[in-house]
């Protein structure tokens, strides 16, 4: 185990309840325009890639279909040759950003522990602090808002849990009955500081780093000791 405010506005040619879009590299000038022949494959990967572009100024939920296949320069019922229902096209919309989430957070396999730890936490850092928006529409948003894709959000999440025990199996530190529990507590820590943290001032992201390391040391490095206020 995703950067990672919608403003509404009634469905219009943007496609979502909120302000317009910027033009994404699909988007077509005319409606009417007939779309360039692709794959299907191709033409599959460019209506997941609008959707996930679009998600910067809606939630899932106010995705529309109707604007999607406008942008890619089809029909709505030609979007539906290549998805079997809306259901299966927010499907993969989440499915496409959580996996490049799940990458994006992947170490090296060969480097040592401290170093794999840094990087896991960096490539975390810097996906959703780059992405905060659609993070938030959809890894945030959707287990709770759109029921068709809370199962791979949790999948996603169960992901990155499983790294966070690893970062803390090669760092050597003891196993505990209180892992599982404390790997979630900060993931939970992680999402939230990540999501909020303010990146205006120069060497945030630095401090943001070393804060989620910090927390990581504290939290998941003593489970059987845990540090006590004196007095």
């Amino acid at each position: 185990m995703s950067t990672p405010g919608h403003s509404l506005c009634p469905k219009g040619l943007n496609g979502c309840r909120g302000n317009s879009v910027p033009k994404h590299f699909y988007t077509v000038d005319m409606p009417e325009k007939r779309a360039a022949r692709l794959h299907p494959d191709e033409r599959r990967a460019q209506l997941v890639a609008i959707g996930v572009d679009m998600l910067v100024e809606c939630s899932l939920d106010e995705l529309s279909t109707d604007a999607v296949a406008r942008r890619a320069g089809i029909s709505r019922g030609l979007l539906f040759h290549y998805f079997d229902s809306k259901r299966d096209f927010y499907r993969s919309v989440v499915r496409r950003e959580c996996d490049d989430f799940a990458a994006a957070t992947e170490p090296d396999p060969s480097l040592d522990p401290v170093r794999w730890m840094r990087a896991f936490i960096a490539g975390f850092v810097a996906y959703v602090t780059g992405r905060r928006k659609v993070y938030r529409a959809l890894v945030r948003g959707a287990s709770g808002s759109h029921p068709a894709a809370g199962d791979i959000v949790e999948a996603t999440r169960a992901t990155l849990a499983a790294r966070v025990i690893e970062g803390q199996r090669r760092l050597g530190l003891p196993q505990s009955p209180r892992l599982a529990l404390a790997t979630r507590a900060w993931l939970a820590f992680a999402e939230e500081a990540v999501t909020s943290w303010p990146l205006e001032e120069p060497g945030a992201l630095d401090e943001l780093r070393a804060f989620l390391e910090s927390g990581f040391v504290r939290l998941l490095c003593d489970l059987d000791r845990p540090a006590t206020l004196s007095g």
